[in-house]
């Protein structure tokens, strides 16, 4: 028997429910526990064929991220640490779905298009979160890269930007970094103590940070790195798994959802906050004010933070490389003036989700994107990291240029540019405050939020919204982009969009103005806009009380 006739034997263990179509997306598959186990057997097929294929060493994340503890999920992990290519979503949504008696030639289908070696040398890369389904999750994608003869290290319980650092560490040959826990909790941490020694009378109480750990992984692997940091961050740790549900009532998409603080957590007025997703790789900072009012401080005022750090820096070493913020046209209209206007950073606007961010993101000598959700990071060429490099070992250049430099080579070995890092990024985010000397409030005081509002509304078929320019203009149906303009017009500091939701027949609305009612009114218009124009169902989108 050939070794796929053996793996379509073997995938009778981890049968498909008959019927059940699931949908490779942006965030890899998604959806309840129990509907998974033959997706996962499969994903360690396909992950030893885009091995084979690519010559180099794959990672399976298994995960479900901010969903609720009974979800699970899986994410592929292409070579340099990134998503894996849109082609290979394609083939992974083509092998969950296929039927039993269909597997074995939808595998034939994948070989002889990509023109796959079965002789060459597979290896995978498997990590899990802390749900309690991960575990026989977890053992089934083990199963299928096994079933296909390729080599396996199991990482256990990572976070998801872990297991993305131990990729490209491998696939670079330790050039990036050392492929186990240690090497990523020593990389970083030797990069933040560099990096605090520059913050002066930097006192216990500006190293005090509460942490929301959404009883998930990062709670657990902050424990870890905790011991490498030589208090030089004092991180409260709060909802760490011990007795709570993972991403209930906490973690950063809570918290950026409700506007709201997590449960469990004993905020002082002014006290700097953070909160996590369920698998790290998302952050959202935000503070209590001395009269009690929460501030949220999102992915925006984060790329707006690193950026203009980076830039200083730039500036200061005399170093003449374009950066680069990369938004969604979700970002807050006024964080790209701030970012235009006043600090002259150049902002690019792509279509929504993390690879499109990405892909622009690597356009640039260093390009820094972050979702509002507080997903991202930033990237640096290997052009601005070799001319860096140039400038710290330049004997010949001014003790402001070489610090300068320093300073720089230290941030760029503290990020995680393989994917966005909730722990990478919190590290990063605290010292470009100890080195500046800034408060949480000053940093959120940098720019004022414009009030905005989003909704859905629910239509026969979603795929009647067309969009273009980023997702910021509709194309079609004819008319409702007329209709919006018109709309916004009628308010100040204005804007609106719609998009169609990536898996559900809705739409979804985004309005901004100068206040909250005219944001509120001005999405309840641009939805009554969108029932009426593109087949909207169901009730007709009510005011907003």
């Amino acid at each position: 028997m050939d070794q796929l006739e053996e793996a379509s034997q073997k995938s009778m263990l981890h049968p498909k429910p008959k019927g059940l179509m699931l949908q490779y997306g942006t965030a890899g598959f998604r959806t309840t526990a129990k509907h998974l186990d033959h997706v996962m057997f499969r994903m360690g097929l396909l992950a030893t064929l885009r091995s084979r294929k690519t010559k180099s060493t794959i990672g399976v994340m298994v995960t479900a991220s901010h969903n609720p503890e009974e979800d699970n999920g899986l994410k592929l992990i292409d070579p340099m640490g990134e998503m894996v290519t849109p082609s290979w979503e394609g083939y992974a949504t083509q092998l969950a779905n296929a039927e039993q008696e269909a597997l074995c030639s939808a595998l034939k289908d994948i070989i002889e298009k990509e023109a796959i070696n079965m002789s060459e040398t597979a290896s995978v890369f498997i990590g899990r979160d802390t749900r309690p389904s991960s575990p026989s999750l977890s053992q089934a994608v083990l199963d299928g890269v096994s079933c296909l003869g390729g080599q396996i290290q199991d990482y256990g319980l990572v976070t998801t930007p872990q297991l993305h650092y131990m990729v490209r560490c491998r696939n670079t040959h330790g050039c990036y970094g050392t492929d186990t826990l240690q090497g990523y909790y020593q990389k970083l941490s030797q990069a933040f103590i560099e990096l605090t020694k520059n913050a002066r009378n930097h006192t216990d109480d500006q190293k005090r940070l509460l942490v929301d750990g959404a009883n998930g992984i990062g709670a657990l692997k902050v424990r870890e790195l905790e011991a490498c940091l030589q208090s030089e961050l004092q991180m409260v740790l709060f909802n760490d798994g011990s007795n709570g549900k993972l991403n209930y009532l906490c973690g950063a998409d809570y918290v950026k959802v409700q506007q709201k603080p997590p449960q469990g957590i004993n905020m002082g007025a002014g006290e700097r906050c953070c909160s996590f997703d369920g698998d790290a790789d998302r952050i959202v900072y935000y503070y209590n004010d001395s009269d009690g009012c929460f501030h949220l401080l999102d992915g925006d005022k984060i790329a707006t933070l690193i950026s203009t750090y980076l830039k200083e820096l730039l500036t200061q070493a005399g170093l003449h490389l374009q950066i680069a913020v990369v938004q969604t046209a979700y970002a807050n209209g006024s964080s790209t003036r701030y970012l235009e206007d006043i600090m002259k950073v150049t902002v690019c606007c792509t279509k929504t989700g993390v690879k499109h961010l990405h892909h622009a993101a690597q356009k640039f000598d260093i390009g820094v994107y972050f979702e509002a959700n507080g997903h991202g990071t930033a990237l640096f060429s290997e052009k601005a990291e070799k001319e860096i490099q140039q400038l710290v070992k330049d004997p010949n250049v001014s003790d402001e240029k070489k610090h300068a430099a320093k300073l720089l080579e230290n941030t760029i070995n503290l990020i995680n540019q393989a994917t966005g890092d909730a722990i990478s990024d919190m590290l990063v985010i605290e010292a470009v405050l100890a080195i500046r000397g800034m408060t949480v409030q000053e940093w959120d005081s940098i720019y004022t939020d414009l009030p905005n509002r989003q909704l859905t509304v629910k239509v026969a078929d979603r795929r009647i919204i067309d969009t273009a320019d980023a997702e910021r203009r509709a194309v079609t149906p004819a008319g409702l982009q007329d209709s919006i303009d018109a709309l916004v017009k009628k308010y100040t500091k204005a804007r609106a969009f719609v998009r169609p939701s990536g898996t559900e027949d809705l739409v979804r609305v985004y309005a901004e103005a100068e206040t909250q009612e005219s944001a509120d009114v001005l999405a309840h218009e641009v939805s009554l806009a969108i029932y009426r124009m593109a087949g909207g169902v169901g009730e007709k989108p009510k005011p907003l009380k």
